[in-house]
């Protein structure tokens, strides 16, 4: 038997509690896993408060979580690239918030040696979409990278691989996170009015990636860039659109090239609280109020 954390019916985090259910023997093209740590993201109260239904239906009820790490416990038929004892990455869009589980083995990577679990159930989201966005903006010594919520999960990862590329950092946070991203390597700069001018007393903009969105951030990169340079954003909408500021494209292979960066020691991600899975309904109110600085973590 194993724990799953589940939703009946859209709504509050509170409405996730915890439940034993069977975990079978994997089916064709499935592998079983004991999870070890699981990452909490935004995404995952949304799907429980139904704001991306339309999108990404769900049969209720249904498991939040789209990442964590564990080991191998089984494997179904026809599956080559993975045997039990080998420790995995998942990534995928729901149904993470578990003990053990089968995925289809499309979604897992396999974890380098020296990457510890914690660690591991960070890297595809963050580490994905900042490495993505980096190779998408062809980023490299020379740069000046402007990234928007530089202390979040995403925004962080980007700020350490920006710099193990050898560009120079910017980053917009809260006061209470500048520290925290001097040491990352970033120079801290505050959100509001003046951003613009902020960041231009620290030298010329070449990219920017945007971690945050909104109309004032969309503005700030508008202005800020003047029409030279580009910009991606891991929050497309209707400001960035018009605007013309692309959507990150999610490379194959992001998650095994974040993994081996974390692994290397180039990529660390700042894991704000451990929390037990079975307590996964306070875990997603502090995500869903915001300002996290790093990542959430469960630990069945």
């Amino acid at each position: 038997m194993g724990t799953r954390m589940y939703f009946a019916e859209y709504g509050e985090p509170e409405l996730v509690t915890a439940g034993e259910e069977s975990v079978d023997v994997p089916g064709d093209g499935q592998v079983q896993v004991g999870i070890r740590a699981i990452a909490v993201n935004p995404m995952d109260w949304k799907i429980v408060a139904g704001y991306l239904q339309a999108f990404f239906p769900l049969q209720l009820p249904a498991v939040p979580g789209c990442e964590a790490a564990g080991t191998v416990t089984a494997v179904g038929n026809g599956v080559t690239d993975f045997k039990v004892g080998d420790e995995v990455i998942w990534n995928g869009f729901a149904g993470g918030y578990r003990s053990a589980a089968n995925f289809p083995a499309g979604q897992l990577t396999l974890k380098p040696a020296g990457l510890d679990f914690e660690q591991a159930a960070c890297v595809a989201i963050a580490g994905g979409a900042a490495y993505s966005a980096l190779v998408q903006l062809g980023i490299g010594v020379g740069d000046t990278v402007l990234i928007h919520g530089a202390a979040g999960g995403v925004g962080s990862a980007a700020v350490q691989i920006a710099r193990h590329l050898g560009a120079r950092v910017i980053g917009t946070a809260s006061e209470q996170n500048h520290a925290y991203l001097r040491g990352l390597g970033a120079e801290p700069v505050a959100y509001g009015e003046g951003l613009v001018e902020r960041v231009r007393s620290l030298g010329t903009i070449t990219a920017v990636v945007d971690t945050f969105g909104g109309e004032g951030t969309t503005a700030a990169t508008v202005q800020l860039l003047g029409g030279h340079g580009t910009a991606v954003t891991t929050v497309p909408g209707k400001e960035a659109n018009a605007a013309g500021i692309a959507p990150v494209k999610m490379l194959a292979g992001r998650v095994a090239e974040a993994a081996r960066l974390a692994a290397d020691g180039k990529l660390r991600f700042s894991i704000q609280e451990r929390i037990p899975l079975t307590d996964a309904a306070r875990a997603l109110g502090i995500s869903r109020a915001g300002h996290v600085r790093g990542k959430i973590v469960l630990v069945p």
